[in-house]
């Protein structure tokens, strides 16, 4: 087989199925470069999701006539000054963009360089690029694509639906804006505006990748794009160890998603949909959410450039760190700290959905009211009734049979419980399952299972923090589980880190595994049902986590087995306990699975239900 050397044009287009992959990858690029030339006013607009037209406009540094016509060279590049590849500080530094959009669509680039008389422009039609020509424009740059693909129309076949590339070119835009709030941004789609995001005043000297966020005008900038909900949910995060830092906003964890199509994150302020830094996010909250939910997160990281390689993919996409392991730690550190800042705290969505699901009342009496009388204004009342209704109205909460009186227990009586705490004072328990309390200023219901399952969890954690075994409660009758035998395996290779928990078993042959001790957290627990959801869970993730994960899970489900159950009944001063426990337990606004424990409904809401607002 005959060697040569491929034409331009061909090397041209196959740089552009690495790095033009849809419309939207054209649109990064561009605005990218709009970006690094100091623009802070960049308006795109597109037609067809860009598929058959694209513009940028910046007002930017603009660019003179030779320096137009080498911008559509390969390899031609202003972003990188010397040949370290390991100190770049802008975005467009592989020269590769232009000349690769140029050979699969018809590009033109008019450009006015700052303080210039004259505007120039060139067009580059799948490849064949055409000489300068003067122009019109302000000073910046104006760059128009139509037909992208038409060189390489094969590639057309694999784009989707216009609004789903519109949608692809929206979300780029999204996180370039989240990096940059000192750069306004305006988006047309079809003549309509669909984006508007004004300049932010942030006064920095440096318009570089490295550049930083002012807190607060980043808040501005998220809200506009995410919305009020997430930053009324998110806590700031800033952590930073050896010369590193991240910063930014997370949600809590009860505020979450089914993808993590909107965890937004940035390495040296460069957008990435790096698999790396999502595992590390995924490690911080795997306390806190089930596998298949995500947390909402816009992270920067920044990291000296040497320590960082941004150069491994294309479309820079994806980045690799020198110490990964550093980046990692500080990643799940900063964001664990995060969220225990956040005390018993959770998402304000969840009152909102749950006044959404309110009904107003449509009872309608059996026979009409009387006119006159003693009961005027009431419908029919059986005499029975009625007689019940003269009484006194008398508290329908009580001890368990046997339980000692209030004042023996040196506990208030239920009605001098005070209201001033956060979550207030427990005034009922519904179905023996939900706890009803009463603040100064609405009320909560919490989840008595779930919020006592956090409880536990967090209690085994934090003695195994303190680097003590978790107490434990021999068993005066050893319980015998039968198991499959690649769980009993399973098992005894963890019998040593189960032990730290208060669990102590042996291997007893006959696939069976003999229970001595139990965590005395659990209590009275189902020993059986223990055993084997254990053994499912080490089957199920022991292998895919890190050693101290696959234990934390396995704590959640120990404490899943050792909180009160509902169903269970609770005099008020068992409720109250529960309430001032929470209040006082880092997360124990959700449960370990990543649903809210509590709901809080503020008088303003109820009186709303009423019509009273």
């Amino acid at each position: 087989m005959t060697i040569r050397i491929l034409p331009q044009v061909t090397v041209n287009r196959i740089a552009a199925g690495e790095v033009i992959e849809r419309p939207a990858s054209a649109v990064k690029e561009l605005v990218e470069n709009a970006i690094d030339a100091g623009g802070t006013s960049i308006e795109v607009n597109i037609e067809s999701g860009g598929r058959n037209f694209i513009a940028i406009t910046d007002n930017g540094s603009g660019m003179a006539k030779d320096d137009l016509v080498l911008c559509v060279e390969r390899h031609a590049t202003s972003k990188l000054p010397d040949d370290d590849l390991f100190a770049i500080r802008h975005f467009g530094f592989r020269g590769e963009a232009l000349p690769s959009i140029g050979a699969v669509g018809r590009l033109s680039l008019t450009s006015r360089a700052k303080g210039a008389a004259d505007a120039w422009r060139i067009r580059v039609d799948g490849g064949e690029k055409h000489e300068p020509e003067p122009a019109s424009i302000a000073q910046g740059t104006h760059v128009e694509l139509r037909d992208l693909f038409f060189a390489t129309p094969a590639r057309l076949k694999f784009l989707k639906a216009e609004r789903t590339e519109q949608n692809h070119v929206l979300d780029t835009i999204h996180r370039l804006a989240m990096a940059h709030p000192e750069v306004a941004f305006t988006v047309t789609a079809e003549g309509k505006q669909v984006l508007k995001l004004a300049q932010e005043n942030i006064v920095s000297s440096q318009r570089s990748v490295v550049g930083g966020n002012t807190t607060d005008h980043l808040l501005n900038r998220l809200t506009a794009i995410i919305g009020r909900d997430f930053t009324e949910n998110a806590l700031q995060v800033r952590a930073g160890r050896e010369g590193s830092r991240i910063e930014g906003y997370a949600s809590v964890p009860t505020y979450h998603r089914n993808s993590a199509a909107e965890q937004y994150l940035f390495v040296n302020n460069r957008p990435v949909r790096d698999k790396f830094i999502l595992g590390a996010i995924r490690g911080a909250y795997q306390d806190f959410l089930e596998r298949n939910r995500h947390p909402v997160v816009v992270l920067f990281i920044t990291v000296p450039p040497t320590e960082v390689d941004v150069n491994v993919h294309p479309a820079k996409s994806e980045v690799r760190f020198r110490d990964a392991n550093l980046v990692r730690s500080l990643i799940v550190s900063g964001l664990k700290n995060t969220l225990a800042s956040a005390g018993h705290r959770a998402s304000t969505t969840v009152a909102e959905s749950t006044l959404a699901a309110f009904q107003p009342g449509n009872f309608q009496p059996r026979s009409a009211p009387y006119s006159s009388g003693r009961h005027s204004g009431y419908a029919y009342i059986p005499q029975q009734y009625q007689n019940a209704l003269a009484e006194p109205v008398v508290p329908f909460l009580s001890l368990h049979p046997g339980a000692a009186h209030p004042a023996e227990t040196g506990y208030p009586p239920a009605e001098e419980t005070t209201m001033d705490f956060p979550l207030g004072a427990a005034r009922a328990q519904l179905h023996g399952t939900y706890i009803i309390a009463q603040t100064r200023d609405g009320m909560v219901m919490v989840d008595q299972h779930a919020a006592h399952e956090r409880l536990v969890y967090e209690n085994m954690k934090r003695a195994l923090e303190r680097g003590s075994a978790a107490a434990t409660q021999p068993l005066l009758i050893p319980e015998i589980v039968q198991l499959p035998a690649d769980a009993v395996e399973l098992l005894m290779n963890r019998r040593e880190d189960l032990r730290k928990y208060g669990l102590v078993f042996e291997e007893s042959g006959d696939n069976t595994v003999v229970v001595r001790e139990i965590p005395a957290l659990l209590g009275d627990t189902d020993i059986q049902g223990l055993i084997q959801d254990l053994a499912d869970d080490l089957r199920e993730s022991g292998e895919s986590l890190s050693l101290q994960e696959a234990l934390e899970h396995v704590a959640g489900t120990m404490a899943c087995h050792g909180s009160v159950r509902a169903g269970r009944k609770l005099n008020v001063h068992e409720m109250n306990a529960l309430l001032r426990q929470m209040e006082a337990t880092p997360h124990s606004g959700q449960c370990n699975h990543g649903r809210p424990t509590y709901v809080e409904l503020k008088l303003a809401d109820i009186e709303k239900l009423f019509g009273r607002r």
